[in-house]
């Protein structure tokens, strides 16, 4: 999260005061029966779900909703006179929760990317051990599942492929066959456990990888992707083509 987030739902709030009028403080509607009422709730519905998918749902913030409320009525009415705190002070505070939150978030990336370290340390130490499994130099695992017989990809392929990823706890974070279309790409523009394990493969090979974080993502957070994540990815190479003919 960051305070471009926290002040996204009041700058909504202000492009809805320059567009609808006020309605009396305190009433409550049982029943929508005109227009108005209805853009109206449909708006105020709206943004109550923005706020709760931003702040409370992916955030996480444990709010005081009546003050909540209370704070977001004082701005929506222009009614500053009443308000609880001034315009400085509601920056500066946003500004220091939001470098609290910063902060704490990458305590805990942190703590879990070293847990994560000592996950796939010791899964690859046990895996390399299992039946067909193969290791190479850079620490790279794979193990053939089905054998192609095509063309091998090198440093100018461009390849096609279907595969799967997921991590070391069943989690999937990635899915060609889920979009409904091969991913087509440079052999040398995704991460390099793929690069080295596609010069390797002929077309019609299915493998299932594994591929430590050195050749992954490494230590930092990748969107869904905790630091340090072991990769587990099930590919299979349908194609491989010239730079120039991709072009065509």
């Amino acid at each position: 999260m960051n305070f471009k987030s926290i002040l996204s739902i009041a700058f909504v709030s202000v492009l809805f005061l320059a567009c609808n009028e006020m309605s009396t403080p305190g009433t409550k509607k049982s029943s929508l029966t005109t227009e108005k009422d209805n853009y109206s709730y449909a708006l105020g519905a709206s943004f109550g779900q923005q706020a709760r998918t931003l702040l409370i749902h992916r955030d996480s913030i444990d709010l005081d909703y009546d003050v909540f409320l209370q704070a977001f009525n004082e701005r929506l009415r222009q009614d500053s006179a009443v308000g609880l705190m001034s315009d400085s002070a509601l920056f500066a505070v946003l500004n220091e929760f939001s470098m609290k939150r910063q902060q704490e978030k990458a305590q805990k990336d942190s703590v879990e990317a070293e847990t994560n370290r000592a996950a796939q340390t010791a899964f690859l130490e046990k895996n390399k051990t299992q039946e067909g499994v193969i290791t190479t130099e850079s620490g790279l695992q794979y193990k053939v599942i089905t054998q192609g017989d095509g063309e091998i990809p090198n440093d100018a392929s461009i390849v096609s492929v279907h595969y799967k990823g997921t991590l070391l706890d069943g989690t999937e974070f990635d899915s060609s066959h889920k979009r409904g279309v091969p991913a087509e790409f440079p052999v040398t523009a995704v991460i390099p456990g793929w690069t080295e394990l596609l010069k390797i493969m002929k077309v019609g090979t299915k493998v299932e990888a594994w591929i430590p974080s050195e050749l992954g993502y490494g230590p930092q957070r990748r969107q869904v992707i905790p630091g340090n994540s072991l990769l587990i990815f099930e590919m299979e190479l349908l194609g491989v083509k010239a730079p120039e003919a991709a072009a065509k």
